[in-house]
């Protein structure tokens, strides 16, 4: 409501340094809910917009990151039935869309292309949107999902946008009796839930990375099949013409033509990293092997239901690291150096800090 006040920790410009903020969200109106922030996850896309780097969004300072948000319904209004005060609720990248077009009523809005992001974006009445790293938020109901009771708040946060952005295209590979052969780019924070996620649903994963200083959490933490050091030649060349998809989690300019060449006939290399500078490839490399390249945004609020419900019924869980809000600077270091495992998750509620008002 006018008035009530969310302290956050936000950039002011694009050394990406996080301090104390406070801003006023926006009026709650009758289709919203009024949430009071427990955790949220760290995302590398948080620190490539206070930096920044992304091309495809200008980064409107102060800029209050976070989109892996986990929290307590503390308000509804009137015209709201599916969640009610006292509620655990998830908030993944986007909560906005038209509502109305043929990808908003096909379980697509992700899509829709007037969709609100739940940061640096604009609001349908004109407010800035920010992010988890805040005491509470303002959302459209249709723009959170339930969490499970038997699912612990800060494993839930990184499942809002790291591990939906792994389902949404691992789907496609579900078809009964297919025992399919995939390959994750990349063990990071999405890395490890796409292995996971993989895995339980019955794929032959591969897990391919730049070194084998990951290789034993690979095997036998994540139980992944197999595991391929990219930069070794002999190891490249056993699994050429082998995999159905590579699902390409890397946020960092890479070159694409090594992994194509591991994909059989008709395979599809999936690219759901953002690095900030262009990828290339080699025409020829797709035409001879109908491969194809394709990207996904996140997932759905359809996605992330099913995924949380999958969570639960596998028992899986996701590796986080647990830090304070005043911790979060160090953790954007750590993070750029790949020195965590597998993802931070920001104990919001429980840094004074950010105390909701």
């Amino acid at each position: 409501m006018v008035g009530r006040i969310s302290n956050a920790w936000a950039a002011r410009d694009s050394s990406a340094h996080l301090s104390p903020y406070s801003f006023h969200l926006r009026e709650a109106g009758g289709d919203d809910i009024v949430v009071r922030v427990l955790y949220c996850g760290v995302d590398h896309t948080d620190l490539h917009q206070a930096k920044g780097q992304l091309i495809s969004s200008k980064t409107n300072y102060p800029f209050v990151p976070g989109h892996e948000i986990v929290g307590e319904v503390v308000e509804v209004g009137s015209q709201v039935k599916n969640f009610k005060v006292g509620d655990t609720v998830g908030v993944g990248g986007i909560i906005g869309s038209c509502g109305e077009c043929t990808l908003c009523n096909s379980n697509f809005e992700q899509y829709c292309s007037a969709r609100i992001l739940t940061y640096n974006h604009i609001y349908k009445d004109g407010t800035p949107t920010q992010g988890g790293f805040s005491s509470a938020m303002v959302i459209h109901h249709r723009f959170a999902v339930k969490i499970p009771e038997k699912l612990a708040p800060e494993q839930a946060a990184p499942l809002l946008c790291a591990g939906v952005t792994a389902y949404s295209p691992l789907k496609q590979f579900m078809e009964p009796g297919k025992a399919y052969r995939g390959g994750i780019l990349g063990l990071g924070g999405v890395g490890h839930l796409a292995v996971t996620i993989a895995k339980a649903m019955g794929h032959h994963v591969t897990v391919i990375s730049s070194s084998d200083n990951k290789k034993e959490e690979a095997l036998h933490h994540l139980k992944a099949d197999a595991f391929l050091v990219s930069n070794n030649e002999a190891e490249m060349k056993e699994v050429i013409n082998t995999l159905d998809y590579i699902l390409d989690t890397v946020p960092v300019v890479h070159p694409l033509q090594p992994y194509i060449a591991l994909l059989n006939v008709q395979g599809k290399l999936i690219i759901i990293g953002a690095p900030a500078q262009p990828l290339q490839f080699i025409a020829s490399d797709i035409i001879m092997g109908k491969k194809a390249i394709m990207g996904s945004l996140v997932g759905s609020m359809k996605d992330s239901e099913e995924l949380l419900e999958l969570w639960v019924e596998k028992g899986l869980t996701s590796m986080v690291e647990v830090v304070k809000m005043d911790y979060v600077n160090e953790a954007f270091e750590r993070m750029e150096r790949n020195d965590v495992r597998y993802r931070f998750v920001l104990d919001v509620a429980g840094s004074g800090s950010t105390n909701f008002e």
